[in-house]
Parts: structure tokens; C-alpha cells; sequence
């Protein structure tokens, strides 16, 4: 078994906030260097020491570092991609937190840009998805078809949150349904749920190499954006994201963490239509209740809530 040691480089200000998301990404046994635990260290303990290493106190200025440890391997890869997503959206949203840099111990950049692919392989989904990364080839059989060129900052579907997502898509997905998709990364639920017989889809999110890496993907699963499309913005936010989105959708479907879906509660109701549903995952279990009572607030009805890999996927009707 080898393991990889990830680093990222905060501010003072960043370094709770990372380690609340790395908890929420299900990362936990982290080590934390702080320049400022170090001078209290020292502060604390003066009677201790003649004299303090100045190569340790150079090596100590202005760190403050979180590190974890991942197998290396398919799951460990999938949750490296899942940590770049949620720093890509924490610098943009908390350029205090800066600079927000992950740097990978025993695995060279160029490694990395090179053979994470080696790592994604076709996956059969549900009762008749297929997902293929486009650099593989597969036996579809009778199975839906939906190829992939991720990006390396976007999955391809071999995360527990977006495999429970498109089994929940495949099972509800009708002809002529109308689908938002809040989050939608490499695009992978909404062109899935286009592919399953949607009519159209909207799907967005803050990172705006999302958009690009979404049309590819429409395109190389014959998508076209006359069914299918895709912005960058805050939905929450950005009044002209809201008018062009509309509402009236059977679907909405977010696959992003649990304080980002507690505060989206409010406003998937709107996109909804009567009776439609909200399909919710990336929730740890041990925010499953909070995140279970903030949907139920905003009037939803729990119909299915699955679980798998210690993540929850809640199904809910308006």
C-alpha cells in the first residue's frame, strides 16, 4: 500500500475554514504546522531551550500548512480531484484565506497531469449506466453510454455522492423531464440525465472551467446546446444566473456539500415545479440530521434518503 502526503498552504485566517472542509470531504487524521502555535510554543516553554535551530525557525516563518494522507489509487484520486473542486470555490469566495495551494509529496506535477487517468476506468452504474472516461473503451451492451473527459479538477463518477446522484437520476428521469444541475462540475449528471431521455437541461457553477469542460463533454456524447446549458455564477447570488435559469424544472439536482445544500434548500424550491423533486448529495452521515431538517423546513417530503461509503443522497418531493 503506498500513501500520498497532500499539503495545503493557508493563511492564519484559512486554517479552520480548511479543516472544516477537508471533515466535510471525509478526511480526517490531519497534521497542522502553524507559525503561531510554534511562537507560543516557544513562548511557553523559554526555560526549556537556549536557543531555538534557526534552520527550524526559517523552516516555521509564515507556515501555516494542513497535511493529509490518501491511498494511492482510484479513491484516493477521486478525493484529491474532490479537495481541488472545494479549494478552487473557497479562494474564490474567501480570497482572504489565500494562497490555497496543494502540493502532493512523491508524485511530481507533471505525474500527476500525466497518470491520474490510469485511475479511471468504464463503471457500470445502476440498471443502465455505463460511464467512460473517453480515453477507454468499453462493453456497453445494453447499457446508456455517457463519455467522459473530466478535466483534473472534475470526477468522472467514481465518487460514492455521484454514483448515488445518477442511480436517484435513472430511476426518476422521464421523457420531456426538465433538469436544473447546481454544481455540475464536469457535467456528468445533467448529460447523464439527457441521455436517460431528459428534455433539457440547466446546469451551472462557480468555476467557470466548468463550463467549457461540460460543453466538451456534451459534445462527445452528441449533446447539443440547443437541449443542454451551462453557466458560471452564483445561483444564490447573481440575479442574471436566476432570470436566465427560470423555474419550473421536474429535477433539480446538487451533488456539492452539506452547508452549500442546507443554504440551496430555499431557492430549489423555487426552480421547482409541483410536485417535483430535489435530489441532494454529498452529506456526510454525521450531517445527514441537520442537513434531513433543513429540507424539511423549506416544505419537502424525505422520499428516498440512500446511503453508501458513509455519504447520504436525499431524494425529496416538493
Amino acid at each position: 500500500m503506498k500513501w500520498l502526503a497532500l499539503h495545503i498552504d493557508t493563511s492564519p485566517a484559512g486554517l479552520e475554514p480548511v479543516e472544516t472542509m477537508l471533515s466535510a470531504l471525509g478526511i480526517d487524521g490531519l497534521v497542522i504546522e502553524d507559525e503561531a502555535d510554534f511562537r507560543r510554543f516557544l513562548e511557553q516553554n523559554q526555560q526549556y531551550w537556549d536557543y531555538v535551530d534557526e534552520e527550524l525557525d526559517r523552516s516555521m516563518s509564515g507556515k501555516c500548512r494542513v497535511t493529509f494522507y490518501v491511498e494511492e489509487g482510484e479513491a484516493g484520486f477521486a478525493a484529491v480531484a474532490a479537495v481541488r473542486i472545494a479549494l478552487a470555490r473557497m479562494k474564490e469566495s474567501h480570497p482572504e484565506y489565500t494562497p490555497l495551494i496543494m502540493t502532493i509529496d512523491g508524485l511530481e506535477d507533471a505525474d500527476w497531469e500525466n497518470n491520474w487517468r490510469a485511475f479511471y476506468k468504464p463503471m457500470e452504474i445502476g440498471e443502465r449506466l455505463i460511464v467512460v472516461p473517453d480515453w477507454e473503451t468499453a462493453d456497453i451492451r445494453d447499457r446508456v453510454e455517457l463519455r467522459l473527459e473530466p478535466g483534473l479538477a472534475f470526477g468522472t463518477g467514481s465518487h460514492a455522492t455521484t454514483r448515488l446522484c445518477l442511480t436517484a437520476l435513472e430511476k426518476y428521469v422521464r421523457p420531456g423531464t426538465r433538469l436544473a444541475d447546481l454544481g455540475c462540475g464536469s457535467g456528468i449528471l445533467s448529460i447523464a440525465a439527457l441521455l436517460l431521455g431528459a428534455k433539457e437541461a440547466f446546469a451551472c457553477d462557480i468555476d467557470e472551467k466548468a463550463v467549457d469542460i461540460a460543453y466538451a463533454n456534451a459534445a462527445l456524447n452528441g449533446v447539443g446546446r440547443d437541449r443542454y446549458a451551462v453557466r458560471a455564477g452564483d445561483v444564490l447570488a447573481d440575479a442574471g444566473l436566476q432570470k436566465e435559469m427560470g423555474t419550473g424544472y421536474d429535477i433539480v439536482v446538487a451533488n456539492i456539500v452539506a452547508d452549500v445544500i442546507i443554504a440551496l434548500a430555499p431557492a430549489a424550491g423555487g426552480l421547482l415545479k409541483k410536485e417535483g423533486l430535489f435530489i441532494a448529495s454529498g452529506v456526510i452521515e454525521q450531517r445527514a440530521a441537520e442537513v434531513r431538517e433543513a429540507l424539511e423546513s423549506q416544505g419537502f417530503a424525505i422520499a428516498e434518503e440512500n446511503q453508501s461509503e458513509g455519504w447520504r443522497c436525499f431524494v425529496c418531493r416538493q
